[in-house]
């Protein structure tokens, strides 16, 4: 999966020399605490809620509505806006986005192209539903997890187990686990007798740690 079959495309931005107050407009509007800001196709800074808050007058003024608009008027986004852009090209994948927003620790990232031109934005949460797509959750999954040694032809001879009892495999996952040990995730396309699984794993060594139907 990568970044620009998952982004969303065409992302509301302003220009830097658009006023606070036509900022705060369109992001009350589209529900926004964050926003990019492009000139010419390519991308200059960013701005939240809190940057317009730092610098717009305190609930308690005595300045009328008017004189609010007229201060807010003066301001431009350029002049709250953070230079400072944490990216991920379009061609990136879901793994390469989803590491850059841990990393960073920011909820999206916007999307530019090889030129470095806006394309799009993608979130958290479009990775969260990318990663509920790609395990087939929704459908319905059996999720097993062993605990085994890592050597060689583990995995093989799991598999060999599944697949002369007529059941299917969906995925595959290997977290390292302690004392060089693995955990080793299995999900199943069906939901078959739970206990009959565990059984059959069993006798041929292999201790299954948590079982679950999901979805």
């Amino acid at each position: 999966m990568f970044v620009a079959s998952r982004m969303t495309k065409h992302p509301v931005s302003v220009t830097s020399d658009a006023t606070i107050q036509q900022a705060d407009r369109l992001m009350k509007k589209h529900k926004f605490h964050r926003m990019l800001v492009v000139d010419n196709g390519k991308l200059v800074g960013y701005f939240s809620d809190r940057d317009i808050m730092r610098v717009a007058p305190s609930p308690a003024t005595t300045l009328s509505k008017f004189e609010i608009r007229s201060l807010l008027d003066k301001i431009s986004v350029k002049d709250i806006m953070h230079e400072k852009v944490i990216t991920v090209n379009e061609n990136a994948t879901l793994e390469e986005a989803a590491l850059i927003m841990y990393q960073n620790k920011v909820g999206g990232l916007p999307v530019v192209s090889d030129v470095g031109a806006v394309v799009g934005i993608i979130t958290a949460t479009d990775i969260l539903k990318t990663f509920i797509k790609v395990m087939g959750l929704i459908g319905g999954k059996t999720r097993l997890t062993l605990e085994v040694d890592n050597k060689v032809g583990v995995i093989a001879d799991i598999t060999k187990i599944f697949a002369e009892n007529n059941i299917n495999i969906d995925s595959f996952i290997t977290c390292r686990h302690k004392n060089n040990r693995y955990e080793l995730v299995v999900r199943l396309d069906e939901h078959p007798a739970l206990e009959d699984v565990k059984k059959l794993l069993n006798v041929r060594g292999y201790k299954v740690v948590h079982s679950v139907n999901i979805g």
